[in-house]
């Protein structure tokens, strides 16, 4: 019933899915819970101030801990925390292993001997070694060989913001990257990779701007050319398919041939190899051939859609920011969920360690409060990229169902935002909990992969990639459904579940032309952004070669090229988006309208060029007059 009752673009806006909305902001206010907890029990202060290994915060008084000596201390002038071997660091455990103190200053230049040590506490005061030594007592002391800092000590400065002495000469730290840069045997060769971008910083900020600029001149440009390019594409599919074949049967006819002098075992089983491939070839050439066949008039949608959607951006040029508000917020979330993430980790209460320090730990039912955030990072970030998919939804169908371009309104896309935040938060909220609840259980297989690694056997190590590989391949099935949902919502204002039924239906009537559109469109797409790497590489490539001041071009192309990458797949994402958003509408509109009074057409006219190119086709191949009502039939 749902595929046959009428569509009624933009007649009616209702709120829809207001029980998940509800939801949704339930869970927001725990991830405030978990925030404002955070802080009330001083996370934030211990976080910033910095806390020694005796649970006292520095800069201020602390309350005395049970059974811990050297707590409770009065540190109002002690604002800096120094570690006593800041070099020694945990990887497994991601924690530096040492000694933590309070201080009233860094040391500004290197300590070479407890001299030095015992006269940089006289001079500013601020004592390095652990406080039940007397700073005349570093030289005479047989303790102090332990509770002061292992000597030389390096030069630090406190880190902005968070009161820590953090050693000013990074190359004690040489192990830590090590670890984390493994193919970076020798530290001459990263000390030239960053030397190299540091010295073209400003050609790597040029490049990345033109890449940007490349992007946003290929969106208006591809309408243009998507004809010439789309056979371009359909040609060298065509002839990399038979001249792969026909290498193939070359080779199996040339060893033939000189089998008899190779009857070696070897040989035999290349030969039989080399028949399969062949076959496997022929038989895969020829599948092609057919399906391009069926599909090639849908090829012609394709190209028609890509014109319509260099037009839609003409008109909303808002369109072409989507990708910049859109990370924008992305990065002020993720930014408040890391500081909360950070607070977390200094959170809870002091218990001793088995070395008799001071560690903070959740106990009871507060330690799954880090499950619970983890949750809310992959569902928030679904959401706001849920938004953007319904903001370009809700823009492109305000475009194409209004038949006057002239009354557009103003901002179709603020007009969109303004629908959103009124009627559809509860659908984006539903769609991304879905989402998420795919994406969880792929990311706990993952993890396990990583854990387990060179550990379990073969088998089990083939379940769990292909376990992985089916909830990835489902994600990208369901954020698919999902975008077409979305739009059916702008279109119906109905619920989600609804709209996905209804956009089902419809995706699959016009099956075909989804595969045609999804295939060719989105190698365009992607010879698109090879282009704008390739472009932007060569322009690197050009410039560095002027520059003589450092040796290795490696690390800034790999920036520049990484960043192209990014920045085109941002752009060309929001294409596809729109590509997706008009068959989808131009679909309804074949189906429910057939340009007889009253039923009227949306589309734009290169989209009713092809309708009528397509009724021509079905007349001349003698269908008669009953090929115009079935031609707007979904096939």
């Amino acid at each position: 019933k749902s595929s046959k009752r009428e569509w009624k673009p933009l007649e009616d806006h209702s709120c829809t899915d207001v029980p998940w909305l509800l939801l949704f902001i339930l869970f927001c206010i725990g991830m405030g819970f978990i925030c404002g907890y955070s802080i009330a029990t001083g996370a934030a202060a211990r976080l910033l101030s910095g806390y020694d290994s005796y649970g006292n915060i520095c800069g201020q008084k602390n309350v005395k801990v049970e059974g811990i000596v050297n707590s409770g201390l009065d540190l109002t002038h002690k604002k800096y925390v120094f570690f006593l071997d800041p070099c020694n660091i945990d990887i497994v455990h991601q924690k530096i292993k040492s000694l933590a103190l309070c201080v009233s200053a860094c040391p500004r230049k290197e300590l070479k001997t407890l001299a030095d040590i015992q006269k940089f506490a006289e001079t500013n005061g601020s004592t390095l070694c652990s406080y039940e030594l007397q700073s005349s007592e570093y030289t005479t002391d047989p303790r102090a060989a332990k509770l002061c800092p292992k000597y030389p000590v390096p030069e630090s400065a406190p880190i902005p913001f968070f009161h820590r002495c953090a050693p000013v000469n990074i190359s004690c730290y040489a192990k830590f990257a090590e670890a984390l840069i493994t193919f970076v045997s020798d530290s001459s060769v990263l000390h030239r990779l960053i030397s190299g971008v540091m010295t073209s910083k400003e050609i790597i900020m040029g490049l990345c701007l033109l890449s940007l600029v490349l992007s946003m001149i290929l969106m208006v440009i591809i309408r243009y050319i998507s004809r010439v390019l789309v056979w371009i594409v359909t040609i060298l599919v065509i002839l990399g398919s038979l001249g792969g074949t026909g290498v193939l049967w070359w080779l199996y006819a040339k060893k033939r041939m000189s089998a008899s002098a190779l009857e070696t075992q070897i040989a035999k089983d290349n030969l039989q190899a080399l028949l399969i491939y062949a076959i496997a070839a022929t038989v895969f050439t020829v599948i092609l051939f057919l399906i391009m066949l069926i599909m090639r008039k849908r090829v012609a949608l394709t190209i028609a859609l890509f014109h319509v959607a260099g037009k839609v951006f003409i008109h909303l040029p808002l369109l072409v920011f989507q990708p910049f508000w859109t990370f924008f917020v992305l990065i002020l979330f993720w930014a408040y969920w890391i500081t909360v993430l950070l607070f977390l980790g200094t959170t809870g209460s002091p218990v001793p360690n088995e070395e008799g320090f001071v560690e903070f730990r959740m106990v009871g039912p507060l330690k799954y409060m880090w499950w619970y955030h983890a949750v809310g990072l992959i569902w928030i970030s679904e959401f706001i990229l849920a938004c953007q998919q319904m903001t370009v939804a809700g823009a492109v169908v305000t475009y194409y169902f209004t038949r006057e371009k002239r009354n557009l309104p103003f901002t179709p896309i603020l007009a969109s935002v303004n629908r959103l935040v009124c009627y559809h938060l509860g659908t984006v909220a539903k769609g991304s909990f879905i989402i998420t609840l795919v994406k969880i259980p792929r990311m706990i297989l993952m993890y396990i992969q990583t854990q387990l690694k060179g550990k379990e056997n073969a088998c089990a190590r083939c379940m769990l990639k292909a376990c992985i590989c089916c909830l990835w391949c489902l994600e990208k099935c369901l954020t698919y459904l999902n975008q077409n949902a979305y739009t059916a919502t702008a279109i119906n204002s109905t619920n989600f579940c609804t709209s996905a039924k209804d956009a089902f239906v419809i995706l699959v009537e016009n099956a075909l032309r989804v595969a045609a559109i999804n295939t060719v469109g989105d190698f365009m797409l992607f010879l698109g952004k090879v282009l704008i790497v390739c472009s932007t590489g060569l322009a690197g490539v050009m410039l560095l070669n002027y520059q003589r001041d450092y040796t290795i071009w490696v690390l800034p192309l790999i920036i520049v090229c990484l960043f192209a990458f990014l920045v085109a797949h941002c752009f060309l994402s929001i294409y596809e988006m729109v590509v997706d958003v008009l068959f989808l509408c131009f679909a309804i509109d074949t189906k429910y309208n057939d340009g007889s009074p009253g039923r009227e057409f949306y589309m734009d006219k290169v989209l009713m060029e092809f309708v009528e190119n397509s009724r021509k086709s079905m007349k001349e191949a003698g269908r008669g007059g009953g090929a115009e009502s079935r031609e707007l039939k979904p096939m």
